[in-house]
Order: structure tokens, then sequence, then C-alpha cells
């Protein structure tokens, strides 16, 4: 049995290395880009550029897409005096970001107001090939108690304008103000997803299908499962290893749905407080366990999510690499605990920001 492909994008911001402050200049690092190498493009605001990778099924091909789209963004934002910064959150002080002058991103400000004018913050998705809408549909529904303990694995912004938030991702705090963002009820099946989509669309809650922001929808423009739950990890090897867990999750939804077995039973009150415990602690407290649904330390949590998708990560043979990287996490910390530590008890926000310029442009070997 082939494993999935699976791929990743990236949102990062552009920041003047001096003042460490976001510079809104997408629009000409982009152009640069355009007449070179490499898959760079714009996001809602200017401050930010978007990389993404060519579907892979090793994880090791993955990585070089990551690397390589990362510093084809690097030579873009230097082009116009700029570093780039995979940081979910502008650390230091800064002002509201600039639009991005396309139509539909003003309908967006005009509509959402503040609501979209505070969305400048930096994700990541993960992209896992899937059959057919069905099964993509049964793969969401199964993965909904999953998806905090992979906002806990990336969690790592922890400092927003200047202030240490008290939380180990405040990206996801601010993205849950979107009125389609976060967790669902299941949809049952393709059709179910279909309605409900088409009446967020009709209520005005999304302009199209592009706007349901759920933390696993079916992407819009490939067949794909498209997890948005997690924070930009400024260490491309933590990314690679959400991804991995994804990808096996993915696979393990859709054996269990294949095998007969209903999806778990889970309230979506019970989901928000999971996410909250993963947006508040990330590794370093307590989780509710998928399996269970009780509180659990974290480090027990990542053992039910590793014995869960085992057979998964063998299939994909990523079961070195997540096993490792998840116990690096457990023991080192996620980006926010590394930001906290970087930034001591005098909270040096200029020394986070250097530590994640400098930690953006690195290749970790696998």
């Amino acid at each position: 049995m082939t494993p999935r492909k699976l791929a990743v994008e990236e949102e990062m911001f552009l920041v003047d290395p001096g003042t460490r402050r976001l510079v809104g200049s997408s629009d000409r690092a982009v152009g640069r880009s355009d007449e070179g190498e490499g898959d760079v493009e714009q996001e809602l605001f200017l401050q930010q550029v978007e990389t993404q990778s060519t579907p892979r099924l090793a994880v090791a091909d993955l990585l070089d897409d990551l690397a390589g789209a990362r510093a084809s963004a690097a030579e873009a934002a230097s082009s116009v005096g700029a570093r780039l910064a995979a940081m979910p959150t502008p650390v230091v002080l800064d002002a509201d970001g600039d639009v991005t002058p396309k139509d539909r991103y003003r309908t967006m400000m005009a509509r959402y107001g503040r609501v979209a004018r505070d969305a400048l913050v930096c994700g990541m998705h993960v992209h896992v090939d899937v059959s057919d809408d069905e099964e993509a549909v049964a793969i969401v529904d199964r993965l909904r108690p999953w998806l905090p303990v992979v906002l806990a694995m990336s969690a790592g912004s922890p400092f927003h304008l200047g202030v240490d938030t008290s939380f180990a991702s405040w990206r996801a705090e601010v993205w849950e103000a979107w009125p389609t963002a976060g967790a669902t009820e299941p949809f049952g099946d393709a059709a179910g997803y279909r309605r409900a989509v088409a009446g967020l669309i009709a209520s005005g809650a999304a302009l199209d299908d592009g706007m349901v922001y759920f933390d696993a929808r079916l992407a819009r423009d490939f067949p794909t499962v498209e997890v948005r739950v997690a924070d930009v990890c400024t260490d491309l090897a933590d990314t690679v290893v959400v991804a991995g867990v994804v990808r096996a999750l993915v696979e393990t939804c859709a054996r269990q749905w294949r095998a007969g077995e209903r999806a778990p039973v889970w309230r979506v009150e019970q989901l928000r407080a999971a996410r909250w415990l993963a947006r508040r602690d990330g590794l370093a407290g307590s989780l509710l366990d998928p399996l269970t649904g009780e509180a659990h330390p974290a480090s027990d949590v990542v053992g039910s999510l590793l014995r869960t998708i085992g057979p998964a990560l063998d299939l994909a043979g990523d079961r070195p690499l997540v096993e490792a990287g998840l116990a690096r996490l457990v023991r080192d910390g996620t980006g926010a605990d590394r930001q906290r530590a970087v930034a001591g008890e005098r909270v040096d926000l200029a020394a986070v920001v250097d530590d994640v310029l400098r930690r953006t442009s690195v290749r970790p070997t696998l």
C-alpha cells in the first residue's frame, strides 16, 4: 500500500532586521520572485508572503521543497531590504497591517471589519491526498478530537505586539474570531459538508468556500484534506514532524472509516475546551486525550497519539522521525517555549525576533 502524498503551505512575515517591525512590501518582493525561481505568493496583508511545497511521498523530499521555498522567499524579501520570518504573530509593537490591494481583500475588510484587520497572523496548512469527497469528509469528522493535539505541537506564538499573552499560541486565539473558523460538528457525508458550507456562504459568514476556515476542511483546489490548525513553525524540523503526524492521522481516520468505525462523539464545547488547553499551554501542560476525553499531561496524550497512528507511520516510513521529533518537543518544548527562553526574564523581544530570523533560514538534517 502506497502512503498518501502530502504538501505544506507556510505563511510568513517580512521583517525589517533593524527595527524588527513588519515591512509592507510583499507586492514588490513577490514581483521580484516571479522573475526567478520559486513559488512565493501574496497574502491578506503586504507584510506577509506564502509558500507552497510540491506534493511528496517522502518527508525528506518535503523538507527539501520547504527549505527551497523558504530560500526563494528569503531572497525575494532581501531584494526589498527585508528578512523572512517564520513566526505566527508580530512579536514587537507594530502598526496595523497594510491590506494587499486586491478586490477580494478590500471586500473582506469592508464586510468583516476589525476581525479581518486583526488577522495579521501566520499559519501552516498541511494537505494530504484523499480518494474522493466522501473519504475526505469521513476523515474530517474523525480528525476533530486530534486537531488540538496538532495545534499544541506547533504552538509558537506567545508574544503579540509587544505583550506576553500568557498563551502558547496567540495566533490560534486571534484566528478564532473569524465566523467560519475553528471546530465543527460532524458533517456525516459529502452532501452534509456541502450543505454546511453553502449555508455559511448564504448567511454572509463567508464570501465563498475559500473563506471556510474550519480546522480541517476539503481543500478548495486540490483533492486533499487540508488541516489548518497549526501555527507556522519557525524550525523546519518541527514543520516536518507536524506534517508527518497529520498524514498519519489522515490515514488512520480513513482506515477507521473503511472498517465501519463510527466517528468519535465529541461535542463542540468539548472541542473548544481541548483547543483552549492547547492554545494556552502547548505541550507544557495538560491536554484532553482524544481516546478518553479526559485531561492528562501532554506527554501522556502524545503517547496516545503515537499508539493510535503507529501503523500509519510505519506505512509511510515516518515512525523514527515522528517519534524522535515528538520526544524532542515534549522534552525541550515547542516554539513558544523557545521564544520565552530567548526573551529571558527581561523579556528582550528584539532577541526573540533575531532568533526567529536566524532559525527561519536553517535547514535541519533528518
